[in-house]
């Protein structure tokens, strides 16, 4: 009956189940295949950044742990043993094999899609005009854009980031400010070269009012009422006016030659260095909410995530 001990034709011991089950650490692995590869401790140490007797401790330990010898410790070097040369291969694929899988999860979030809930208007007017920027940079993510006014849920793991209007205040969500906004009024240019120009607040009298509807919440963005009050104006009608549900579409109706809009300068700034709105005179408010990018904090470490949060800064003026 065979010694499974030290079983005939140098082939290494049969170890008992139990102990095939339990890893042996890591640094000790390394320390073996470094040592195999250079066939010193020493130079394997310079490899690993530590010192020969941490090396040579590493791999007794792992030859313990195995209960076989690996190296024949000779005067010109380290030879493998039989039992080595049957383990390194093994050893040598594991660590490529690990090496493939850190670079298969730091892929993970670089591509595919990305899906981004936003609201329309901030979508239409601000935020894909200059999606081409990022996909250019980043060809591999594909930007989805939800847009919604209702707010999106995360719960549901379909959004990976959200672009709120609002105060700031997201509880159990990550948030950074993305974007302050104002409020000032907009026009065509073909209002203020007209037969009642539109060059000074009382002019407003001879001009129709269009007035966003759009639910943002804040009590800070003035309305038509708000700010023909604060301009201390009087006769004018603030109530009346052909109302709109988006801003984007006050904006579209206000660069018809419909009305005058209050606009907010975040959607309107783009229509104005194009020269498709002019602001009539110089009244400008400032408001209490503003954009935020929001998200869970696992979506935070997703590389795609990362990268678009990166790009979105650097669409934003530093003087905003």
């Amino acid at each position: 009956m065979d010694d499974e001990t030290n079983p005939p034709g140098g082939r290494p011991p049969r170890m008992p189940q139990s102990r095939w089950r339990r890893l042996p650490p890591l640094n000790a692995l390394r320390a073996f295949e470094a040592s195999a590869r250079h066939g010193s401790f020493t130079r394997a140490a310079g490899e690993l950044f530590v010192t020969p007797a941490a090396v040579s401790h590493q791999v007794k330990a792992l030859e313990e742990f195995l209960g076989l010898e690996l190296f024949r410790r000779e005067r010109n070097g380290l030879q493998l043993t039989d039992n080595g040369r049957a383990y390194l291969p093994g050893v040598r694929e594991a660590f490529d094999r690990l090496i493939e899988a850190m670079d298969e999860l730091a892929a993970v979030g670089q591509q595919g899609v990305l899906t981004v809930s936003v609201a329309p208007s901030f979508a239409a007017k601000w935020l894909v005009p200059r999606l081409d920027g990022f996909q250019s940079a980043h060809p591999d993510i594909d930007v989805r854009i939800s847009a919604s006014m209702g707010l999106a849920d995360f719960s549901l793991g379909d959004v990976d980031l959200a672009i709120r209007y609002g105060a700031g205040n997201y509880p159990d969500l990550e948030a950074e400010l993305l974007i302050r906004d104002t409020v000032y009024p907009v026009c065509s240019p073909a209002l203020v070269d007209c037969e009642n120009p539109l060059t000074v607040p009382e002019m407003l009298r001879a001009h129709t009012l269009l007035h966003d509807d759009s639910p943002d919440g804040d009590e800070t963005c003035p309305t038509w009422p708000m700010w023909v009050k604060a301009a201390g104006l009087a006769g004018i009608d603030a109530h009346r006016g052909p109302r709109f549900n988006q801003a984007s579409l006050v904006l579209e109706a206000a660069i018809l030659g419909r009305g005058v809009a209050l606009a907010k300068s975040t959607l309107a700034d783009a229509d104005i260095a194009s020269g498709r709105l002019v602001k009539p005179f110089d009244l400008t408010l400032p408001v209490r909410f503003a954009y935020y990018t929001v998200h869970p904090r696992a979506k935070g470490l997703l590389p795609k995530v990362r990268l678009f949060k990166e790009w979105l800064r650097t669409q934003v003026p530093a003087a905003v």
